[in-house]
């Protein structure tokens, strides 16, 4: 079983993040699960999604406390929350950043993974440029850093969840996966 947290800003699309990638995991015959976590409900506030992954009927109803990989939506969540509590030795953290990976040095226990998911999203006039919403471009970031789901299933997946600007959408998930840089 895999599992992911994703940790985003109400109005980034966290948690839809979460759906649109279990829907194209989905796609490749595989079990998932997604759920949110909300704390305080209101844009900009810290929130959590969930992604469970198996081969087999995923029967847990539980948070997920020891995820495999992290997907970061907002980079000062890192210095506001412990995003790293409970993430396994060597998981891999995907961060939206416009840093390299060896910026994040106090991270270096983790494989980070970086993408500039905000500029992408600002490119293809997701959301404003005061509030991309990140979450179509972190996907195809995703799909390269993690290896768990194929591209052409993220971006079919947006194009059947995004009600909104799907064209867009898909492409910036596709600019993000080549635009990714691993460490």
């Amino acid at each position: 079983m895999i599992e992911l947290r994703f940790h985003g800003r109400g109005g980034q699309g966290a948690v839809i993040a979460s759906k649109i990638l279990a829907c194209a995991i989905f796609k490749e015959g595989r079990f998932v699960q997604s759920f949110p976590k909300f704390g305080v409900e209101r844009r900009g506030a810290p929130v959590e999604a969930f992604l469970r992954v198996d081969e087999d009927r995923i029967y847990l109803r539980n948070n997920i406390y020891r995820p495999d990989h992290l997907i970061v939506l907002d980079p000062t969540l890192i210095d506001a929350v412990d995003v790293t509590a409970g993430l396994k030795d060597g998981g891999t953290i995907l961060i939206n950043s416009d840093s390299a990976p060896e910026h994040y040095t106090k991270l270096e226990r983790f494989r980070v993974v970086c993408v500039d998911a905000s500029s992408i999203a600002v490119e293809y006039h997701l959301g404003s440029r005061q509030s991309p919403i990140v979450n179509t471009a972190i996907l195809g970031a995703a799909a390269r850093a993690l290896g768990i789901v194929n591209i052409d299933h993220v971006v079919e997946a947006i194009l059947e969840e995004v009600p909104f600007k799907g064209e867009s959408n898909a492409r910036a998930a596709r600019d993000a996966f080549e635009q990714t840089r691993m460490n």
